[in-house]
């Protein structure tokens, strides 16, 4: 941490400043961020549409898991909760603003997405094209990686995610050599 005290017409103002973990603290911030807007949207998608969610997921012409099997109205809205629940763990930490909060969302996609991985990976659809297969397997271990990132990125310690603010110290005005002492 970097202390820096400066002074000004009314006194002091002091700074501190994690210059050591800037770049750590930034990414895990950014990594969290990508985490919820990824869960936000597949969440909401798998909620709101699920059966939507169903035929053509991830979109851009790739079906994910209506070649998976039969449609279930439930799983795919229970899916959506879940994700749901993950982005909310995660924007939780993005607010709450510590490394601690920023590890147990780690955790959480962690969770998730290493039995997700390892089913993508050792599954294959007969209808799914190889090309659609080796995305889905990336995408799945991205996950991997960004929860895991999440867990080992931010540095040791519950210290916020952001500089603090800085502190202003006042200080009375001084009256100048020789003049009176009021009184009250």
């Amino acid at each position: 941490m970097r202390i820096s005290v400066e002074g000004t017409q009314e006194g002091l103002r002091v700074r501190m400043r994690f210059e050591q973990y800037r770049r750590r603290l930034l990414a895990t911030r950014i990594i969290l961020a990508v985490l919820a807007v990824q869960g936000a949207v597949v969440g909401l998608w798998a909620t709101v549409a699920p059966h939507s969610w169903y035929t053509s997921f991830p979109g851009f012409g790739m079906r994910w898991i209506s070649v998976d099997g039969p449609y279930n109205h439930h799983l795919a809205g229970d899916v959506g909760a879940f994700f749901l629940a993950l982005t909310a763990v995660t924007i939780a930490a993005l607010v709450l603003n510590g490394t601690a909060v920023a590890r147990v969302a780690g955790i959480g996609w962690l969770t998730f997405s290493v039995p997700h991985v390892v089913y993508h990976a050792f599954h294959r659809p007969a209808e799914q094209s190889t090309v659609s297969f080796t995305i889905s397997v990336v995408s799945a271990a991205l996950l991997v990686a960004l929860g895991l990132a999440a867990v080992l990125l931010p540095p040791r310690g519950d210290i916020p995610l952001t500089d603090p603010n800085p502190i202003n110290v006042r200080f009375p005005r001084r009256r100048p050599a020789g003049a009176p002492r009021r009184r009250d």
